[in-house]
């Protein structure tokens, strides 16, 4: 007797159940998210699989727990170990996400390279065959006796797999490929998702084996499946740049055992992926210095500083409503500097398109460009060139006046390094400013005051 199936409508985001499709999620507020999915009698999605791993903790006091056993391993690639805190943590549970083909796999294969010295990883592909997984490797100089393979999905055989070789390090490429055999649901549903991310779980806890789950993302850049899969793993970890980029940006979401303002840049080569020592040199290598709209501002990123090209273009509209178009930074904060800018300054942008553009394809979240943005805008707008040795970073509020920034001195180190002799920074950054270095420094109190210095340098 065959079981019966039941058809119900379950949101990609968050998990809710329908039994009819709905254009908005009550739960998520999602629009156009729920799926038809069919569902057998005694595998309702209401009713949770059987766990494969079983997994329970005894009670102790808060005073005899040791943290002897919690350790980080070291992978030598300081760009990720930065990023991630200091190394990965021993019994982890990490999800890499990014688009298609931006090189998720190839940093796995490079990650397995250097785990591999401290135990044993095993490489479960559910995409790609054994052949095509060892064809990257070759390209990419992976070859070490301690890197196990296998091409699978199914939740039980992966899980047998693990019991056979007890590895010290799982990577899971992808989490959305592997399904659970008492799920009648098909892979990458809102049910599989969720409970093979939870197998997972249990399995990095009660067995210490550190894991990596990838992941694929929606169109708006968004980890496909539902929103509890980022509730369940210790850290959350995106490749923010699309693939037609040269340079890769790793940025940490979420982090269980550090912090979650450090990034990591990677260029890819043919070899794979190659660390970016000096991310400032290499954002403003090609920077075009002959062109009104176009200056150098200082962001941080976590504790790191790093030196960026602001680029500007002011032109005539051709339709009665200007066009404000922006890339790497944030819309609406540009649509204020505009307001501010006409406003205080008197500046005539109502009749002109703008363009604002973070060069290297780098996405600053960050109010610190505000000055840098409205400097390249009024230059782009007025035809002036704004001087190649300056650089300049600050917050813009709405009366027009520059608030301070955090971390000044840093900033203003990592621009002399690289040959800046003057700048314009907040004045309130200037007191207890510990920088000591020979750069001439500006402190503006307004837009206008900033604009006077920078064209008269």
């Amino acid at each position: 007797m065959k079981s019966k199936t039941k058809t119900r409508f379950m949101c990609q985001k968050c998990g809710y159940d329908s039994g009819q499709w709905l254009g908005k999620c009550p739960s998520c507020a999602a629009w156009n998210s729920f799926v038809e999915e069919k569902f057998s009698k005694q595998s309702k999605n209401s009713t949770p699989a059987r766990q494969l791993t079983g997994f329970s903790s005894e009670v102790f006091s808060l005073n005899d727990v040791s943290v002897k056993d919690f350790k980080r391993f070291k992978t030598n690639i300081k760009e990720f170990d930065n990023m991630i805190g200091g190394g990965i943590a021993q019994g982890s549970l990490t999800l890499l996400g990014g688009a298609p083909g931006i090189g998720k796999s190839t940093l796995m294969l490079h990650l397995s390279e250097a785990l591999s010295k401290s135990g044993i990883v095993l490489y479960i592909s559910g995409e790609e065959s054994l052949s095509q997984v060892k064809s990257r490797a070759k390209r990419l100089n992976v070859d070490r006796e301690n890197i196990f393979l296998a091409s699978e999905t199914n939740l039980e055989n992966i899980i047998e797999a693990i019991n056979k070789i007890t590895p010290q390090f799982l990577i899971i490429d992808s989490i959305q490929t592997t399904y659970h055999p008492e799920l009648s649901s098909a892979p990458g549903t809102v049910a599989q998702v969720r409970e093979t991310a939870a197998e997972f779980l249990r399995i990095a806890k009660s067995k210490n084996i550190t894991v990596f789950l990838l992941g694929h993302v929606t169109k708006d850049g968004d980890l496909a499946g539902p929103r509890v899969l980022e509730h369940i793993v210790d850290t959350v970890l995106y490749f923010e740049n699309e693939r037609q980029h040269i340079y890769r940006i790793l940025r940490s979401h979420k982090n269980r055992f550090g912090p979650t303002s450090e990034i990591g840049i990677f260029e890819m080569t043919a070899v794979g992926l190659k660390e970016v020592a000096n991310a400032s040199e290499i954002f403003l290598g090609e920077r075009s210095i002959n062109a009104p709209g176009n200056i150098a501002t200082a962001s941080m990123e976590g504790t790191r500083p790093i030196l960026l090209e602001v680029q500007a273009l002011s032109t005539r509209t051709s339709f009665g409503f200007p066009r404000r178009m922006v890339s790497g930074y944030d819309a609406n904060r540009v649509m204020i500097l505009i307001a501010v800018l006409e406003k205080r300054l008197g500046l005539p942008l109502e009749t002109q398109d703008v363009f604002v553009n973070i060069a290297g394809g780098v996405k600053i979240k960050e109010t610190s460009v505000d000055l840098s943005c409205a400097c390249a805008i009024v230059s782009a707008n007025a035809g002036f060139i704004c001087p190649k040795d300056i650089v300049v970073f600050g917050e813009i509020g709405l009366s027009g006046e520059i608030r301070s920034v955090a971390f000044c001195a840093e900033r203003l180190a990592e621009a002399e390094k690289l040959g800046f002799k003057k700048a314009i920074v907040p004045k309130g950054s200037l007191k207890n400013l510990s920088y000591k270095g020979g750069m001439h420094i500006f402190g503006a109190e307004t837009v206008e005051s900033a604009i006077k210095f920078l064209r008269n340098s």
